[in-house]
């Protein structure tokens, strides 16, 4: 048993909207010739607000990569822990209870990982595990839960911590001017996320029952980082919009082997990298336009957060507070590889205190869908 618990989740201070986002592309780039192709398609990504760890002013600025990358590590040092603390709360558990630390980012680097400060600082035994995702970009949200199912399976009474940090304005490079990267500085926002997968009976959220992951063949270079001097340039091919025609098909595999049917599931937690995604999936999953709603504001209030949008989208979730036992839905995150990582899950409601029914505690939940 493994069971995915309400997520934690924290974006910076400082706001960024999209007329400010447009008005900046206006002045910085007045004489880029393919300026107006740029600016509609930041508007047409539905992003309406973006949290940056810097105001503006300094973020349009690159003092080079390793004041970048000392800011990273300062910036997650500040901002992971209460969100942590908060996701263990959640679970109802604490950091002695943690048997691994999945630690998702790709937007900085630093070795020995952030698993080992928390560890240090935060009250994690010595002998727990660490597992850090640092190359699957946007689709690592999904990989880090995929892969603590995958422990549980193997450790059933085991619990996993996942933490993703995501400081994606770090990675804006002001002398990239193609098309890709213009879109990607209205697009991208940041944030951190915490959320602990708990074995055994316990805990209250999705009840993970199988997973996959797929690579689309040939897509390596769709979206990618281009390494330099400078730190990590984001390119993006103008191809990725239509991705969800060859990801679609290993959506409805894996339901096929859970003998589920894509369109009659209760809830989609699905990274939304943009709105033509959603809608792909809309038509080719024959999926009702209103379960993606939790993904389209996640997108519209704080853009695209890389790992952290599933995490998002999984509390609007809970915030929401319609699903009953037993009900049956989908995590997916999508990345660079082209990869797709998947997992299909019951939802699981509180167990009813043994107090308040007479007789020993039971987990309150509709039988299991086949």
């Amino acid at each position: 048993m493994a069971t995915l618990c309400r997520p934690a989740v924290a974006v910076p201070e400082h706001v960024i909207t999209s007329e400010d986002t447009l008005e900046l592309a206006r002045r910085l780039h007045a004489d880029h010739p393919q300026l107006p192709l740029a600016l509609r398609l930041i508007e047409n990504t539905g992003v309406r607000t973006r949290h940056l760890i810097r105001p503006i002013e300094e973020t349009l600025r690159h003092p080079g990569f390793t004041a970048r990358n000392r800011v990273y590590g300062q910036e997650a040092r500040r901002r992971v822990p209460p969100v942590v603390e908060r996701a263990l709360t959640n679970a109802e558990l604490t950091a002695e209870d943690v048997d691994l630390i999945v630690y998702v980012s790709c937007t900085g680097f630093e070795m020995p990982s952030m698993t080992a400060w928390l560890i240090n600082n935060l009250g994690f035994r010595p002998d727990t595990r660490q597992l850090p995702i640092a190359q699957l970009g946007c689709a690592a949200g999904g990989a880090a839960i995929n892969r603590a199912h995958d422990f549980l399976t193997a450790y059933p009474d085991a619990n996993v911590l996942i933490v993703c940090c995501e400081f994606c304005s770090l990675c804006y490079q002001p002398s990239d001017l193609d098309v890709g990267s213009l879109l990607s500085n209205g697009l991208f926002g940041d944030a951190v996320a915490a959320a602990v997968v708990r074995g055994g009976d316990g805990g209250h959220g999705v009840r993970l029952r199988r997973n996959s992951s797929y690579l689309v063949p040939e897509t390596e270079s769709w979206i990618s980082y281009a390494v330099r001097d400078t730190g990590f340039h984001f390119q993006l091919d103008k191809r990725v919009p239509t991705t969800m025609h060859m990801l679609a098909p290993a959506l409805r595999a894996l339901a096929d082997q859970q003998r589920w049917v894509m369109s009659e599931l209760d809830f989609h937690i699905v990274h939304a990298g943009g709105p033509r995604i959603l809608d792909d999936l809309c038509a080719l999953l024959d999926v009702d336009p209103h379960m993606y709603r939790h993904s389209r504001a996640t997108l519209t209030s704080r853009g695209n957060i890389a790992s952290c949008v599933v995490f998002d989208a999984l509390d609007r979730v809970f915030a929401e507070g319609h699903l009953t036992g037993g009900a049956r839905g989908v995590v997916a995150g999508f990345g660079p590889g082209i990869t797709a990582e998947l997992n299909l899950g019951t939802w699981q409601v509180p167990a009813i205190p043994a107090a308040a029914t007479g007789h020993p505690a039971r987990e309150a939940t509709l039988a299991p869908a086949p």
